[in-house]
């Protein structure tokens, strides 16, 4: 405002128009170099690190989803944000790539005889993920995701991710949910939404063999086919367990933990048990 201010003064005591242009000019040029940024600019992470050889240094992480032309401008401006804000000594810089695009961005700028800056650039496609799959913690876990597997096959790949999650996750659903939010974000990178799709699924599937509804009725249709013949036991079991999971579930979802058809779950859902069709009889 007050370069404003002054510029208006030096016009209005100014002789004639050519004076007038020139100070235009100086003022145009002055206000153009002295921009005011208005910005909310974060680092994605710096921290302090100390090496395997003790060394300590500053680590400032960046992690980029698309092919920015302009990144390496923005990783020097970072730069210079963390060493203005006072933060001295060594520093490394890390730009994390998890695109689905081919990575295409430079690792720095090279300008002959003025400038030569570089940074660590990774492209996250190009990482074993055995690596991470070793070290067996939910962060690792959700990142192997995005590297590469080699000669595994995918779908194989993220059941590991997705049963690992709830194994170590057990015991905090709220946190597991979490990290299959994170898990689903970022295997749209890789096209890999089918596959966590039905490793989530195979996780809701329930073991049929292990409900108690089943191991009653299994117990009860063995006594009573020791004295009416295995197919009947068979049979009365069959009922028993596709009427208790009605009770919970559709029949669609029955018919997918049985193995059976829609039409086959419903009509032994209807069918009568023998010792109802003897009391009718005996009604009669």
């Amino acid at each position: 405002m007050r370069a404003a201010l002054h510029l208006y003064e030096q016009l209005s005591a100014a002789t004639d128009d050519k004076t007038r242009t020139r100070l235009i000019g100086e003022a145009v040029e002055l206000l153009e170099t002295q921009n005011q940024r208005v910005e909310d600019r974060r680092a994605d992470l710096v921290a302090r690190m100390r090496g395997a050889n003790g060394e300590a240094f500053l680590l400032h992480t960046e992690i980029s989803n698309n092919n920015d032309a302009d990144m390496p401008l923005r990783m020097l401006r970072y730069y210079t944000d963390i060493r203005l804000a006072g933060h001295a000594g060594p520093m490394r810089q890390c730009l994390l790539y998890i695109g689905s695009e081919r990575l295409a961005m430079s690792d720095g700028i090279t300008e002959p005889g003025l400038l030569d800056y570089h940074y660590q650039l990774v492209d996250m496609h190009q990482i074993n993920c055995a690596g991470l799959l070793v070290q067996d913690n939910p962060d690792a876990l959700v990142l192997a995701v995005l590297c590469d597997f080699g000669e595994r096959a995918p779908a194989q790949v993220v059941h590991y991710i997705v049963r690992r999650l709830k194994e170590l996750l057990a015991d905090n659903d709220k946190r597991f949910r979490e990290y299959m939010a994170m898990l689903e974000i970022l295997s749209e990178n890789r096209n890999l939404q089918a596959q966590v799709k039905e490793a989530e699924k195979m996780l809701t599937q329930v073991d049929v063999k292990r409900l108690p509804s089943y191991q009653l009725g299994y117990e009860d249709g063995e006594a009573r086919g020791a004295a009416r013949g295995e197919a009947r036991g068979a049979a009365k079991t069959q009922r028993h367990v596709v009427r208790q999971l009605l009770a919970q579930l559709d029949a669609s979802r029955v018919a997918e933990l049985l193995g059976l058809d829609i039409a086959e779950v419903e009509r032994i859902a209807a069918a009568q048990d023998d010792d109802a069709i003897r009391d009718d009889q005996q009604t009669d």
